[in-house]
């Protein structure tokens, strides 16, 4: 049986969560879905320089581990570049965080209603 994943502290915020090639439509394009780690990785790594070994700390995981993680957002990240695909970066939303969202949907959506009346 696999070992169970430990879990990753991943402090990234992007400040979006899509790239795309200019000049070709959504629709022609291949997407790449960019993991939480594989982000968090190549921001401690690549943005903060920081070595192997002081990153995997801060994300709360091996070196060999954050290695890996590094090594296939690399390729991953040069797939889309070389190839012309679309990079999705993941954005899973703590429960908490989707709950007031959806309130405030609810809530724009009564004052739009509101107001068309």
């Amino acid at each position: 049986m696999a070992r169970p994943e430990k879990k990753r502290h991943i402090r990234c915020k992007p400040a979006c969560y899509y790239f795309k090639p200019t000049g070709i439509p959504m629709y022609e394009l291949e997407e790449i879905e960019l993991a939480k780690d594989e982000l968090e990785a190549i921001r401690l790594a690549d943005l903060n320089e920081l070595f192997q070994e002081d990153a995997a700390l801060k994300m709360n995981i091996s070196r060999a581990t954050f290695g890996r993680i590094v090594i296939r957002a690399h390729s991953k990240i040069a797939d889309a570049i070389i190839n012309g695909k679309a990079i999705k970066i993941q954005e899973d939303l703590p429960q908490t965080l989707k709950d007031k969202a959806a309130t405030n949907r609810r809530i724009c959506s009564r004052k739009t209603d509101k107001q068309n009346k």
